[in-house]
């Protein structure tokens, strides 16, 4: 059997879960073809990408407003070529707002579709979880608590673990990582990740920055890696920098910045999920466009108490997420200087973190093509 796979993922995160199962599927199937939409990690393992996953790139709700036109063009063209190159399957890798409406259509037209990384039916409305399954045959589910929403509503929903905790080493080595860096062994040191999107960036970055210069006060030598994604948001970075001593802008590296350091300050999201991985203590900080965060309070959206996912993940407040009002240089400082000034409280998170990481340690690539492979097989 050598089938066609179409997949299509969104931005950095989606890009790399997209490659390791491109490399899992090959594994069954060493002849197959893969197109569609995806980056540079998808295109290093063979995959014909028609469009750019940075296309997709767009956050929020008033964001994605701004951008509608040109999605709606790319969506009409794309699953057009997708029928047209008559795929054995369509695999949409997260970004949902774009991705189920593609398998929607595809689907009704008789092209089996998978969604890969499931929407955060936990957080937002879980009466979507019905909708998602009306697009997709199958819902791969990156956490242990989504597939039994999913049951509620009659959805073939598998829990498959998250890449990056396979990625991860249980226990990483810190020094190893700042010889890495060409950090020094014993100085205090800070991650700084403002997010990966240009526009996160600049609603986040100066923030960030001004907790950055308060908590140096208070921590004599402070140093700060700030990685950047690519070379624009390297440049923007930069841009809103300026000349900061202290600062070390990278290219990558966020999961080595993050290991070396003593704590991480970083936006929502993947990252927070990273940083957890890495076994740091964190602080979340996170502002959203005001339209879209009185959307969100206007109609209730927000079902879940936390926004990060150790602590959804835990189901308590294990690091602290100071958002939207409450996302101050103050506050955030403050803050960080309780991991800087109380080493047994960092120290606690460590078997936290452990067992944390130890429940999504699942070979999730291997998973995923096994689910992907098994629905072929039908």
């Amino acid at each position: 059997m050598n089938p066609r796979i179409a997949l299509c993922a969104g931005e950095t995160s989606g890009d790399q879960l997209g490659a390791g199962l491109v490399e899992a599927l090959r594994e069954r199937f060493p002849d197959a073809e893969f197109a569609g939409i995806g980056g540079d990690a998808m295109r290093a393992v063979g995959m014909d990408t028609w469009f750019d996953a940075s296309e997709l790139a767009v956050m929020g709700l008033a964001e994605v407003l701004a951008h509608l036109p040109r999605l709606l063009r790319l969506r009409k063209v794309f699953r057009q070529r997708v029928l047209a190159w008559q795929p054995d399957v369509f695999i949409g890798i997260d970004a949902p707002d774009f991705n189920l409406g593609v398998e929607r259509w595809l689907k009704a037209r008789g092209v089996r579709t998978v969604h890969d990384v499931s929407p955060s039916v936990w957080a937002w409305r879980e009466h979507r979880a019905a909708k998602i399954g009306e697009s997709a045959e199958r819902v791969l589910c990156l956490f242990p608590m989504e597939p039994p929403i999913y049951a509620r509503h009659g959805v073939d929903a598998m829990f498959i673990g998250h890449p990056l905790a396979d990625a991860i080493p249980l226990r990483p080595d810190r020094a190893q990582a700042r010889a890495a860096l060409g950090e020094p062994v014993d100085a205090p040191l800070l991650a700084l990740l403002p997010g990966s999107r240009l526009g996160e960036i600049r609603r986040m970055l100066p923030t960030f920055a001004a907790a950055a210069r308060l908590l140096a006060r208070d921590v004599p030598g402070l140093r700060v890696l700030v990685p950047a994604a690519n070379a624009h948001c390297r440049a923007a970075i930069a841009a809103l920098l300026g000349d900061a001593p202290m600062v070390r802008v990278l290219d990558g590296q966020a999961q080595l910045a993050m290991i070396a350091s003593d704590a991480v300050l970083l936006a929502s999201g993947t990252a927070a999920l990273e940083a957890m991985l890495c076994k740091r203590p964190m602080v979340v900080g996170h502002r959203i466009a005001p339209l879209t965060y009185r959307i969100v309070r206007l109609l209730g959206l927000l079902k879940s108490r936390f926004v990060s996912l150790p602590n959804v993940l835990a189901g308590e407040a294990l690091i602290p997420e100071l958002l939207q009002d409450d996302c101050t240089p103050a506050k955030l400082h403050a803050a960080l200087l309780r991991w800087f000034r109380d080493p047994q409280a960092a120290a606690a998170l460590q078997p936290r973190f452990l067992a944390l990481h130890e429940t999504l340690r699942r070979d999730a690539s291997r998973r995923a093509a096994d689910a992907v492979a098994e629905l072929l097989s039908r």
